[in-house]
């Protein structure tokens, strides 16, 4: 794990149930060794994140409630615009603005980016700013837009980290198995048509 991500996911509370439950040397040196790393944006992860179509985000309101929502549209609609900064335009959903609400209060956000294909999956933590109005987010826009969006959001990257793989179920989408799909189909296609010759030829016969 890198170290500015434990430094901020290390609490007391964590560290001392690392201590009784054995794991706190092991974990010690992502705090307290090395130099400062896990805070920029590097290649790998700049092309992990432009080509999500979804991701994970979760908020905390006043009271104290984690609210975790899925946030999804056309791949690359979430954008590196620099080394510690991503950012994506805004598009009306169901008007309840749970996770703007509590971002007013509290501009801390985690997201989980998954890689189901390929196991996967990218941690960020940061802090969002927001900027309202359609033509806030209009250098944001993807492709594939049909609507204005209502602000740009833009998320300062504080860490990040490449989590365990382990565990992560393999699902792909129509787009990933697609290729796959029209392999079997020509290949489908072909078993007929020889089949369908095969017939003919037993026809002759009688």
């Amino acid at each position: 794990m890198p170290r500015a991500f434990s430094e901020r996911a290390f609490t007391p509370a964590v560290r001392a149930h690392q201590e009784r439950m054995g794991s706190a040397k092991t974990y010690a040196k992502f705090i307290e060794d090395g130099p400062q790393q896990g805070h920029l944006i590097g290649e790998p992860e700049k092309e992990f994140i432009q080509a999500r179509d979804g991701f994970y985000q979760s908020t905390v309101s006043e009271t104290g409630w984690p609210y975790v929502q899925y946030r999804g549209g056309p791949v690359g609609f979430l954008k590196v615009l620099g080394p510690q900064t991503i950012g994506y335009a805004d598009f009306s959903g169901n008007k309840q603005y749970i996770s703007r609400g509590n971002l007013d209060g509290n501009d801390r956000i985690a997201m989980i980016l998954m890689d189901y294909a390929n196991q996967r999956r990218l941690k960020i933590l940061g802090r969002v700013e927001f900027t309202e109005g359609e033509a806030a987010a209009a250098s944001l826009y993807p492709d594939e837009a049909e609507a204005p969006a209502e602000r740009a959001v833009i998320i300062r990257v504080e860490a990040l980290d490449w989590n365990c793989p382990r565990h992560i179920t393999p699902r792909f989408t129509e787009a990933e198995l697609r290729p796959h799909l029209n392999t079997l189909g020509q290949q489908l296609a072909q078993l007929q048509a020889e089949n369908e010759r095969l017939k003919q030829e037993l026809a002759k016969f009688g």
